[in-house]
């Protein structure tokens, strides 16, 4: 089939349009794009020279949402289906996957690293972890009229932070921090609550904070007003209100920034828990003895695991993770003023771009 797709040749230059034939091949899917969510991820790949597994020429964009057109053999029962193509897809075969370590399989495919992503009018992509979405026609099942479009930002925006949630063992009644409330960190604050967890988030955008605060933060802080020990002392302030001691609180960095990265570990107490979940190219200096001294833990998230993906669309559907507030429409045709103005912090929601015709 002819693909149109928006191709990098060099970083910040602007992407060219252009067309190329994509068959599926032995248990591939080739998935018409119904939107394509813009990552933090892919500015960095696009600016700031962090290396893709392809190289340039590709296409970028890895959270994607569409219907499945053709299928290679193997995978001839997704034609028709409404899909969410996970970020990341283990083989599920090798030694890594097979004992429980699927989120570092040598042989994941990454779109728009591994292999061409989601910038364009179709994907071609393993069919193994595809995740299935329900009739959003129906309105039993959708009662709030999500669309397949929005469902884009569940394969890395939503689920990377369930991801990262679920690993750190949040409980009720634990107190999470959100260092970062972009897309990483505004739905890890509606997840958070929605598992009885008190939540504060941190910004440097008065916008994202005041929307986290509508949809589960019970604090929130500009990071970029504040000193250290003023964000340190109200957070000390929210857990001490609700009786948290430190080895509840989990710290979860989603800024993707180096200065979002000292202010979370710094926020690590005794028996506390980071999460480094936003990427930076950039070095900070921490003194890594305070895991030692504090018996805390930290520890990376990659990606999540297809097999969670049904849950988090389950959440959405029911409600109690609402998109709308934090997503925003562009066409794709539009891509390149869109990562200009994202680069630039003119935009403050997940950009979901749409293919046209």
């Amino acid at each position: 089939m002819k693909v149109s797709a928006w191709t990098v040749h060099t970083g910040g230059e602007p992407m060219v349009l252009e067309d190329r034939d994509e068959t599926p091949g032995l248990g591939e899917a080739l998935v018409e794009v119904a939107g394509c969510g813009v990552c933090h991820t892919d500015l960095g790949f696009y600016y700031d020279g962090v290396p893709t597994r392809h190289g340039f020429p590709l296409t970028l964009g890895h959270e994607v949402s569409g219907t499945v057109v053709e299928a290679g053999e193997g995978a001839e029962g997704w034609v028709g289906k409404e899909v969410v193509v996970p970020a990341v897809t283990p083989c599920g075969t090798c030694d890594a996957c097979l004992s429980g370590h699927g989120r570092v399989c040598p042989k994941q495919i990454f779109p728009g690293s591994d292999v061409h992503g989601g910038f364009a009018s179709h994907l071609r992509i393993p069919a193994v972890g595809l995740c299935p979405v329900p009739d959003l026609a129906d309105s039993t099942v959708n009662p709030a009229g999500i669309t397949l479009p929005d469902l884009s930002v569940l394969a890395d925006a939503v689920s990377t932070s369930y991801q990262a949630i679920l690993r750190s063992g949040l409980e009720a009644g634990d107190l999470a921090v959100f260092v970062g409330a972009g897309g990483l960190g505004s739905f890890g604050v509606q997840i958070a609550a929605a598992m009885g967890a008190v939540v504060a988030a941190l910004d440097v955008s008065s916008d994202r904070l005041a929307m986290t605060a509508e949809h589960g933060a019970a604090l929130t802080l500009r990071a970029d007003e504040l000193g250290f020990k003023e964000i340190r002392g109200a957070i000390k302030g929210l857990a001490k209100e609700h009786g948290i001691p430190s080895y509840r609180q989990k710290i979860f960095e989603t800024s993707g920034t180096d200065a979002g990265q000292a202010t979370a570990f710094g926020l690590v107490g005794h028996g506390g828990y980071l999460s480094v979940v936003g990427f930076t190219p950039k070095k900070i200096e921490i003194r890594l003895s305070n895991l030692m001294a504090f018996d805390a833990t930290a520890e990376g998230v990659w990606g999540c695991l297809p097999e969670h993906y049904p849950a988090i669309v389950d959440l959405v559907l029911a409600g109690k993770l609402v998109l709308d507030p934090f997503i925003e429409y562009r066409p794709l045709s539009t891509i390149n003023d869109v990562f200009e103005d994202l680069h630039a912090g003119r935009i403050s929601r997940r950009v979901i771009l749409t293919p046209e015709g």
